[in-house]
């Protein structure tokens, strides 16, 4: 029986890996949309604005304007255009980064394999053995848990666009909004443009969607399930 449990509280653990390893290729973020896009802003144009300050800081000058260029080329590719000069855009683009390092922990099975004294017998032609020190025939114990702390890579962006149409005159109304969050082991500028392209992926999208959008990190590909 206590075999069986190592084993059955071992099987977890395994599988954990199992499917780490599996999706060590893929860049994982999580994407949370809400829209109330007008029927009739297809090919319109727009510009980026300041975002607000936020209590992380701001990227740099260049390090904002490269974010921004990544945005501008996917809202092309759904067909809206940037302004040109001296006109002004129906649509003001907001981009707004969060990139922070976080603790976390997580439990780790712990098991012993004590040795155990088997006695002295003879068996059944009376021949004598001795007694002996050696692991138990059960295998290891399940003893409990040990927590583990790790550190992640917390980037986030935030992609707002407003409508100067359909607010009051001066007011723009926003008409989308996704946050995009990736945990891992690289920092902010290395995935930005995944987390832009996740967070256009299917524009406008389901209103109030959250979803998971995966990407290939050897090809930059999108996964489809």
């Amino acid at each position: 029986m206590n075999s069986f449990l190592a084993r059955a509280r071992l099987f977890p653990v395994l599988l954990s890996a199992v499917l780490l390893s599996g999706c060590a290729s893929a860049l994982v973020t999580q994407v949370t949309s809400f829209n109330q896009w007008p029927a009739d802003a297809a090919g319109s144009s727009f510009s980026f604005i300041k975002p607000p300050p936020n209590r992380w800081g701001a990227p740099q000058e260049l390090e904002q304007a490269t974010y921004e260029r990544y945005a501008q080329l996917e809202l092309e590719k759904l067909g809206l255009r940037p302004a040109a000069a001296g006109e002004r855009a129906r649509l003001l683009a907001e981009l707004s980064t969060v990139s922070q390092t976080q603790q976390r922990t997580y439990l780790q099975p712990v098991y012993e394999d004590p040795l155990v004294f088997y006695p002295p017998r003879r068996n059944a032609a009376g021949q004598y053995f001795p007694g002996f020190w050696a692991p138990s025939r059960f295998g290891p114990t399940y003893v409990g848990d040990r927590v583990v702390p790790y550190t992640v890579q917390y980037s986030q962006l935030n992609l707002r666009l407003l409508d100067t149409r359909s607010g009051p005159p001066g007011q723009p109304r926003a008409v989308f909004e996704s946050r995009v969050v990736h945990e891992g082991d690289a920092a902010l500028p290395a995935v930005m443009p995944y987390l832009v392209r996740a967070a256009l992926d299917g524009f406008p999208g389901q209103n109030g969607q959250v979803r998971q959008v995966r990407f290939d990190r050897e090809t930059g590909a999108l996964i489809r399930k």
